[in-house]
């Protein structure tokens, strides 16, 4: 037999997983081909430079990525005046090399400031009108340096507090409530191509957050602000009960004509990991696949992190983990095969 007919035979003889149908897709790329979605992940961008097998991983199982931190204030500005693109770049340019998308993650955010900025506005050295300058510049220099190059950007970033009151951050302080508008008009002219999202996290369940957002985004609207989507970052847990709302609180965004994106889904679990924890996570996996594909306007699916190798979960919830659909060997877990089991539906 012909080396590659032999080939061939192995492929097409190789055994299924036991819960799979010979029909589903193969791996997270043809996922994302079947339902017409993007699917990606968060991007550790020392290890798509240092370890070969994450970024074979990475390459072949996404249509879409996101910088994990490598576009954040405090990585390309961490003096002022002086930016650091090499990160940032290294992501964008693997993602045009392998055929995947880009979302951009963030420009407004309260996290991650550099610390010339927050400190100068501590003191007093930074008032104001040149606080409101440098943002302005900020969003223009970066919005542009990438133009065309990135989908979505993810515009500002959890700007609403759990009771439903917008975020005590140094932008509100002291620029006011105006400056969530001003920072889309900015990258709106920085790249007119460019999809604008609000991003925000428990935003799956937490009603005061909900309703909030929601006003946010119909004055926005009621001003002619460009604004083209909502970002659910699906942060959950298997200790609380997966939001059984989820897809019609994606509706009501949907129906102010937002496009919908789940930017940052994980589903962690209290240690150690036992065979029931991964079933109950395969579930949560399954179920947030099943609400995005049920809402039309649900067009982006995106891991933070597709392995536990990098995940930074252990960093911030003390005693949890394991919160990825692959393991720290990027073994594929019990969560990765439930996303291939969704059936396709109308949309």
């Amino acid at each position: 037999m012909k080396p590659l007919l032999i080939a061939l035979a192995l492929i097409l003889a190789a055994p299924l997983p036991a819960h799979a149908h010979p029909r589903d897709p193969r791996d997270l790329r043809e996922l994302a081909q079947r339902h017409g979605i993007k699917v990606g992940s968060a991007v550790d961008v020392a290890a798509l430079r240092a370890e070969a097998d994450y970024r074979k991983v990475l390459n072949r199982e996404f249509n879409h990525v996101t910088a994990e931190n490598a576009m954040k204030w405090e990585s390309v500005e961490p003096q002022r005046g002086v930016y650091t693109w090499a990160d940032a770049d290294a992501v964008v340019e693997n993602a045009r090399r392998n055929r995947q998308q880009v979302r951009g993650h963030t420009l407004v955010w309260h996290n991650q400031l550099p610390a010339w900025l927050t400190s100068g506005v501590a003191d007093g050295s930074i008032d104001a009108a040149e606080l409101r300058s440098i943002l302005r510049d900020h969003i223009t220099t970066q919005v542009g340096r990438y133009k065309g190059k990135i989908r979505a950007w993810d515009v500002v970033n959890e700007v609403v507090e759990e009771d439903g009151t917008l975020r005590q951050n140094i932008w509100l302080t002291h620029l006011g409530p105006g400056y969530i508008a001003d920072a889309f008009r900015w990258a709106h002219r920085a790249d007119p191509r460019a999809k604008l999202f609000i991003n925000d996290y428990n935003l799956e369940w937490n009603q005061p957050k909900i309703e909030t957002t929601l006003s946010i985004v119909k004055d926005l609207q009621s001003q002619g602000v460009p604004i083209h989507g909502v970002g659910f970052q699906g942060h959950l847990g298997i200790q609380y009960d997966y939001p059984g709302d989820w897809a019609n609180v994606m509706r009501r965004f949907a129906d102010l004509g937002l496009e919908i994106a789940v930017t940052e889904l994980d589903v962690r679990m209290v240690l150690p990991v036992t065979p029931d924890k991964l079933a109950t996570q395969a579930d949560y996996y399954r179920r947030a696949l099943t609400d995005c594909v049920s809402v039309k306007a649900c067009k982006e699916l995106t891991l933070w992190g597709y392995t536990d190798r990098h995940s930074w979960v252990p960093g911030w919830f003390e005693g949890e983990g394991s919160a990825c659909v692959m393991d720290e060997n990027l073994a594929p877990k019990p969560a990765y095969h439930a996303l291939l089991t969704v059936p396709r539906q109308r949309r």
